[in-house]
Formats: C-alpha cells, structure tokens, sequence
C-alpha cells in the first residue's frame, strides 16, 4: 500500500522539478513510512511513497523498464500477480523482481488498457508510456484505492493518492464549490463525482483516464461495472456452496504478504466470516482487534470475543467514549474534504489498534452492498411490492395526503415511522431510496440554507445521482437498482474512502475479500429472494455460513458500526452543537442561516427531534472548512 503524486504536461513536454515532485509524494509519507521514489523526464514526474507489503527489497517504485521507456508509480495490491505473471511469461516477457508492481509493466505492453480486466485486487496506477508520450490513470473495479487529480495554471495535469497531494503544489488554487457542501450534507460524504475544491476530479471506480501528448484532455472510460440484470439457475444448496467457495478463495488471496497481517473482528456476520475462513487456512492464530463503546446499545464486544474464542484468535480490545471526540481534527486531515459517516472515529481507533501487530488486516466491507444486508434494502424491497400493486397516482394521492399531515417520529425505529413510509410509498423507487440512504434532508437543508446559497445551487440536488444511476442500472427489480446505485456511490464515496484513510493515517493495508470482483458479479446474479428472505437481509451467506458461525451471530438484529453520536450531542459535547450556530467559520461562508443551526442544536437537546447526524456533519463541516480555506 502506498500514496502515489505526480505531474504530466498534455501540451508539451515542459521540464519538470524534481523538488515539485517530492513536495507532492511527502504530503503522503503517512501512507508509505517505508521508502520514498521520484522519477522525470522531459514533461512528466512521478512519486512514490511505499508501505512495504510485498517484495520487500525488490519491490521499489517508481518502477521502470530497464530501457525506462515504460515507467509506473502504484497504490495497491494485485492479488493473481502470479498468475497474470505466468501469462505473460509465456508470452517472453522476462522479469527481475517478486514484485505485483512489474506486472503492470509487461501488462501494459502486452495488452494496453486491456490488461485491467485481468487484475483482481485494489489498486491506483500511474503509468507512462515514453514511446507513446501518454499517461494512463487507472482505478479498480470497486474505488477501493483513491486518485485525484487537476489542471493547473501552466497546463500541467496533476494528480494524488489525495487532496493533500494537490494542495502542495504551489500552483493549486484553493476555492470552495458550495454544490459540493449540497452533496455532502444530503449524503453525508462527498461523492466520487464531486470535490469541495473547485477543479479537483477524482476518477471514478472503475475507470481509466488516458492523456496523450498533443491531445485534448478526454473523459474517464468506464473499463468494469457490475450487472445485475442476469439471473443464477440451480437449486439453493448448490449456490450456498458456490458462494462459500468464492469466499474462501477470496480471503486466501488476500492472506499473500510479507509482512505480518491479521483481521478487523466487529462481532457481526462479515468480520466473523472472515475470520472464520482466516483460522480455517492459517497455521497460527490469527490476530484479530475489537473496538467496544461506552453506550451498551453500540456495544458488539461480547460478540466478537465469542468468534475470538470460537476460532482460537490473538485478540485484542479497545473502548471509545465520549472523550473520543479530541480525535476530530485528526480525522480532518485524514479525509481532506468533509467527512460525516461518525463510525470513521472507531475505525480509525481499530486500525490504530491493528497497526500495533500487524501491517495488513482484512476487514468485512463489501457485503451488504453486494448481498443486501443493510436494514434500509429490507424496507425499499417492500415498499417496491406495495408499489408494484397500486397505480402511481393513487399512491401520490392517498399516501401522500396522509404523509404530509402525519406526526413525524424520528425518535422511533425506522418501522414505527409512519410518516417516512407514507411518503416513500407516494413516490417511485427511484426517488424515494435516496432519501433512504441519505442523512440530512432536501427539507432541512432548505431551511439552513440562506437565499444566496440557494441561488448558487440553481437546482442541483444531492439525490439527482442516485435517481440517475438507478434508472440506468442493469438490473431487473428495484432491489437490483437500489443496490447498483450503492454499489456506485455509496461504497468508493463513504465505505472505501472510509477504511482507506483512517488505515492509511496509521500506515495500516487494509484489505477487503468480500469486495473481491468475482464474489460480487455472482451475488450479482441471485435471485431478490435469496438475498432478502424471513426478513433476512444476506439470506444466502447466512444459510451458507451456518457450518461456521453460531446463530446468535448470523441471525441477530444488525448493528453496524455505529458510533453514539445522538447521545453525546445530548450530553457530553452538547455545548459543541450549540457553538455552531456562533461558529465564524460557517457564518463567513454565508450559506447558512445561523438561527436554523441554533434551533437544530435545541431541539435534538431537548429531544423534540433527532438531528444528531445533522450536527455532525455540521461539526465536521466547519472543521474542514477551517483545514482547508482559513
């Protein structure tokens, strides 16, 4: 794993400063402790900050051909290197290193941007190609590993594992894009498609971008997706089989390092899967890390000690409270841009925990986008039946008469709120699961909103994406849809961006099997009725996973790994939600009406309303704001 920078001039070939180069590539160090490269020629430099995984001697970067004609700078893993290496062999390539990174060397020669279908792992590249004078930018399947990248003033494209990288270079200018702000609090994070910093791209998930000399700068190429619009045949026992099977071979693979490597156990059905198929190919114990809370209601500790114990694990536990809350600047400069999803405090203190064993630990991310797991595709799949039964416009008439003169109860679970089931019902599939999965709502952020900002945004909606990508889904029903829009937005712009930076803050490879892309176009293809079931969501992985796991693990009410913000606004950092209605930093930006803010903060006190996640992503707002603008 590592943090990868560097410059390319699309125009002509301008010399590049070394110095510029290391400005960017050291603006990553925390992603790759372990070494540091630079590498130019005539109009292009490339940087390189490593985490030694892999090839600890051999594996230095940038990496070259040994006629330098073809040079790559690399963050990630290519977990079947072997394989694509003993292809390429016969196909007369010779090569001089253990290392994943050379494969990507012979790849490109031997097969161009079609090597990318061939590699299974997580993975940001920047390669350039000196005979052909181009730069190819790739991103894996899923936006695992991170790239950004701009133009700046004198015609260079620049481009980082992270913001930090651009915000180095002297010639990166800082400005905020309040159309970002919209994504951000509609959604909680700041999607793929968007960036605070005007001017700044990310390439999107399963992308590349490919700059040729003397060309004009084209747009990304989608290279993978997933489809869903197929459906897998046989009888139950034979697909629960063909699903631990990829499984099990997802998780060996990502058990390849040189380097000491252990597992995130949460106590839920993804880590404990992992670990489970860990313990059944190690030799060793495997070395697993919990984090518990304060608030018993969050708390999964007892579970995950019950696995540890199951499988004869090295565990290890650590608590957060409330005190926790001193760790908010550190997750600021970790993200860059505004971040909202609060259990990325207790990830971040899990891979603090993990770094002091281990260099690399799996984790469970993946699956319930893949498999619907999230409580969220329960109620869309039957909100989808009920509409599916009744005519668009009498639902428009009956559900949402009733839905707007309806109490609203945010303090009840999410089943006993009538009024949000009303309303859902009244709309298609397609607008209302946005505001499922969305934190922060078009009608609340109307009302923090000032009338200058409102002006700004001309209509820009933060949940026009999800409508978009659920229309164009290859998918059959609306559970397909919902978990494609997920799948597209939800997992590279909170989940991945997520474990990916507070893992890297603590120089941590965090490795995901149940995103391994094969696994996931299998579940891609099961029947709604065998990933939703008896009000199951995973239903299949759990009937597959009995052999292994106890059933007050599969089949317990889903917790997630929430952290308690609700309750601490209510208690111990109550005087910080206050504070952001005064705060100098949101009131300068003038797109907030302090008295909304102020009001926000005293009925969730008071518990006339829940508008915890709100205010957090209100707190961490203005932090970044702060980091990044002054």
């Amino acid at each position: 794993m590592c943090g990868i920078a560097g410059l390319y001039y699309p125009a002509i070939a301008k010399p590049v400063d070394p110095a510029r180069i290391v400005q960017m590539r050291d603006a990553l160090a925390h992603r790759g402790p372990d070494g540091a490269g630079v590498w130019t020629a005539p109009g292009v430099g490339l940087g390189h900050r490593r985490l030694s995984i892999i090839d600890l001697e051999g594996g230095v970067q940038p990496m070259a051909t040994p006629d330098q004609s073809v040079v790559v700078t690399y963050n990630g893993e290519i977990y079947n290197f072997r394989e694509v290496r003993a292809e390429l062999e016969a196909k007369g390539a010779r090569f001089q290193t253990e290392s994943d990174t050379e494969v990507l060397l012979h790849g490109w020669r031997a097969w161009g941007p079609g090597m990318l279908e061939k590699l299974n792992g997580m993975f940001a590249f920047a390669l350039y190609d000196g005979d052909k004078q181009s730069l190819f930018l790739a991103r894996d399947r899923f936006g695992v590993k991170p790239l950004v990248y701009t133009k700046l003033a004198d015609g260079a494209v620049a481009f980082a594992s992270e913001i930090k990288g651009l915000l180095a270079h002297p010639l990166f200018r800082r400005r905020p894009d309040f159309r970002a702000v919209e994504d951000y609090l509609g959604l909680g994070y700041v999607p793929d498609d968007s960036s605070l910093l005007v001017g700044v791209k990310k390439l999107p998930a399963g992308h590349f971008l490919l700059l040729q000399r003397g060309k004009r700068m084209p747009q990304p190429v989608r290279w993978w997706d997933v489809d869903f619009s197929n459906r897998a045949a046989g009888k139950v026992r034979d697909l629960e089989v063909e699903l631990i099977e990829r499984m099990r071979a997802a998780v060996r693979a990502r058990m390849i390092a040189d380097v000491p490597l252990g597992a995130f156990l949460s106590g839920g059905v993804d880590s404990s899967a992992v670990v489970a198929l860990m313990a059944e190919a190690s030799k060793a114990a495997v070395k697993t890390c919990t984090i518990g809370f304060d608030e018993a209601g969050h708390d999964e500790t007892s579970h995950a000690a019950l696995i540890a114990e199951r499988f004869a694990t090295s565990h290890r536990t650590r608590r957060v409270g409330a005190d926790d809350f001193a760790l908010i600047d550190t997750l600021v400069t970790a993200f860059d841009e505004p971040f909202a999803d609060a259990s990325a405090l207790p990830t971040y203190r899990v891979c603090e925990l993990a770094r002091e064993t281990v260099t690399v630990a799996l984790s469970g991310d993946g699956a319930d986008e893949a498999l619907a797991g999230y409580r969220r595709y329960k109620f869309f799949a039957a909100e989808e039946r009920m509409r599916g039964l009744l005519p668009e416009k009498f639902r428009a008439n009956v559900f949402g008469s009733l839905g707007r003169i309806y109490p609203k109860a945010d303090w009840a679970p999410r089943a006993f709120r009538a009024k949000t089931t009303l309303l859902a019902l009244a709309e298609n599939g397609e607008f209302a699961y946005p505001r499922a999965v969305g934190v922060t709502t078009p009608e609340l952020r109307d009302r923090l909103y000032t009338s200058a900002a409102k002006h700004i945004l001309a209509g820009h909606s933060a949940e026009q994406r999800y409508v978009d990508a659920m229309r164009r889904a290859p998918a059959r029903d609306g559970l397909d849809r919902a978990q494609y829009a997920d799948i597209q937005h939800w997992l590279p712009g909170d989940i991945l961006t997520k474990v990916d930076r507070t893992s890297m803050a603590v120089s941590l490879e965090a490795r995901e099997p149940l995103l391994d892309y094969r696994l996931v176009e299998f579940a891609a293809t099961l029947p709604p009725s065998l990933r939703i079931k008896a009000g199951q969501g995973k239903w299949l992985m759990k009937k597959a996973l009995e052999p292994y796991l106890p059933k007050e693990i599969l089949y317990r009410p889903k917790m997630g790994f929430v952290t308690p913000i609700s309750a601490w606004f209510r208690n111990a950092l109550a005087d910080e939600a206050a504070g952001l209605a005064r705060s100098r930093v949101l009131a300068g930006t003038g797109w907030f009406e302090p008295a909304a803010i102020e009001k926000l903060a005293a009925e969730h006190k008071a518990g006339r309303a829940e508008h915890g996640r709100t205010l957090w992503q209100l707190l961490m707002l203005e932090r970044s704001l702060e980091r990044l603008f002054g």
